[in-house]
């Protein structure tokens, strides 16, 4: 809020910074949102000004046998490979919290490099290390590198909503005989339950936007959205991509939304646990 104490100088830093951060944000959301209307136009090509209404490339997207294939795909994969993230990044990120041993940090290091490490090299390595096995080509190999891709951002979440944990929680319940396993999911789980659902949200937007990888260890049954979109790009522009890409963006806007309301339930929850 404007102060009515502040100077001409502060005042013009003031909106100059306001005004910066809306150009770069226009910047940014511009490009993405030019493809909407075009996944309504009545022509056959990405070009503006618009011919007409149509909506032929979405009764295209999905009537066509290989865009429904690709997205099933995408609907069988993400799902597996976040289930996946979700339970190991849990468990890796409660023994970090509560661990303390020596190599902590590099073990920290190691878990979360997928995030940092290009996803070519990812893609790369990932060839080399299945082909062999005879798994390039298969659901099992692209479930489980999309579940390495999505651990480390289960990892981060989960552990910020572990540094606010009321440990006396756990210790009172192991005080009236409560096991462990139990402690775990009558008290841990739920109360940490909007992190564990974020960073899954993270690494289902991961895995479902992923396509570098699935260029390496896709076969021709196994070719996923953002995959069938690569192609059409190179070999086909059609207005049918935007179709796709519209329906990607508003998916995107609904896990933005989700993820805005679990932040704010954690940190509800944050501040009523008890002392």
């Amino acid at each position: 809020m404007l102060s009515p104490y502040m100077s001409p100088i502060e005042r013009v830093w003031f909106y100059t910074l306001r005004i910066l951060c809306a150009l770069v944000l226009l910047f940014l959301i511009v490009p993405v949102l030019v493809i909407v209307p075009l996944s309504f136009n009545s022509g056959s090509f990405l070009v503006y000004p618009l011919q007409g209404f149509s909506m032929r490339w979405y009764e295209t997207l999905f009537s066509s046998a290989d865009w429904m294939r690709s997205l099933k795909n995408s609907m069988l994969i993400a799902p597996a490979a976040t289930a996946l993230a979700m339970v190991f990044g849990t468990l890796a990120a409660i023994g970090l919290t509560r661990g303390e041993f020596r190599g902590k940090a590099l073990v920290m290091t190691l878990l979360i490099s997928p995030m940092v490490v290009p996803v070519v090299i990812v893609g790369v390595a990932s060839y080399l290390f299945f082909a062999p096995l005879g798994m390039g080509n298969s659901y099992l190999s692209l479930i489980l590198v999309h579940a390495v891709l999505g651990v480390p951002f289960v990892i981060i979440t989960v552990s910020a909503t572990l540094q606010g944990f009321n440990q006396n929680l756990v210790r009172a319940a192991a005080s009236l005989g409560a096991s462990p396993v139990t402690t775990f999911f009558r008290i841990t789980l739920p109360l940490i339950a909007p992190g564990v659902i974020s960073g899954a949200l993270f690494a289902f937007a991961t895995s479902f936007d992923e396509v570098v990888v699935t260029l390496f260890l896709a076969g021709p049954e196994q070719i996923t959205l953002p995959r069938q979109m690569f192609s059409g790009i190179r070999e086909n522009l059609s207005p049918t991509i935007a179709a796709a890409a519209t329906l990607l963006i508003g998916f995107s806007i609904a896990l933005l939304l989700t993820l805005e309301w679990l932040r704010g339930r954690a940190e509800k929850m944050r501040t009523q646990q008890p002392a």
